[in-house]
């Protein structure tokens, strides 16, 4: 029977029922503690709790700012140390804001997850889809250099840098009928400004950059 590494938000309360409920329901080898530093306290007592298990647990300390990055992070670290194995991420044992960002860390890495309501377990849906596959070398360029502090306060900007005309990078950008641009997948976002188009980074394309997503 194949075993799970089990990945568990540890929040402010952590529910220990869901995470129990969580290890009989999916055989496990070992479970990893993600905490950011400021539930230390609350990681301790968990910890302690899976004693009575006696599965090898590790514990993965997040800063207290930038939680999305830093859960991203974790979960992107795990994954390429557990490369091979059956990961699965236990989602009902955080506060609100912890779940909410577990579950998106599980939909953009294809990662199985589930959630818990009493002793049920509801799985959730597994999304087979890799950014890299959709994205060009040229979306690429666009997205590194936007990663830059000083871009892009234009499109017109943007296609300086990038050295790119304006129509391909708006193609780019915007997409097609048969190509999504970079907004559609959540990447960029624009806003009007001075009469201009400026192109950001969304919290997804700066995650992307930095790796933390498959």
């Amino acid at each position: 029977m194949m075993k799970h590494i089990m990945v568990v938000p540890v929040g402010e309360k952590t529910d220990t029922d869901a995470l129990y409920v969580g290890i009989r329901e999916f055989p496990t080898e070992k479970v990893y503690l993600i905490a950011r530093k400021d539930r230390m306290d609350s990681m301790r007592e968990v910890r302690k709790d899976l004693e009575k298990f006696k599965l090898p647990v590790s514990v993965i300390e997040m800063a207290e700012s930038n939680h999305w990055e830093e859960t991203f992070r974790a979960i992107n670290e795990i994954t390429h140390i557990e490369k091979g194995k059956d990961i699965i991420i236990n989602v009902a044992t955080g506060d609100k804001g912890a779940r909410c960002i577990a579950i998106s860390a599980a939909f953009v890495n294809g990662l199985k997850a589930f959630d818990v309501t009493g002793s049920e377990v509801m799985m959730l849906p597994v999304l087979k889809f890799s950014y890299y596959r959709q994205l060009t070398d040229k979306k690429m360029d666009i997205l590194k250099i936007l990663n830059n502090k000083d871009c892009c306060s234009s499109l017109e900007m943007l296609a300086k840098k990038t050295k790119m005309s304006l129509p391909l990078i708006s193609y780019h950008i915007n997409g097609n009928l048969k190509s999504e641009g970079l907004k559609a997948l959540g990447l960029v976002e624009t806003a009007e400004a001075k009469g201009r188009l400026e192109v950001r980074l969304t919290t997804l394309g700066k995650l992307l950059i930095k790796g933390y997503v498959s």
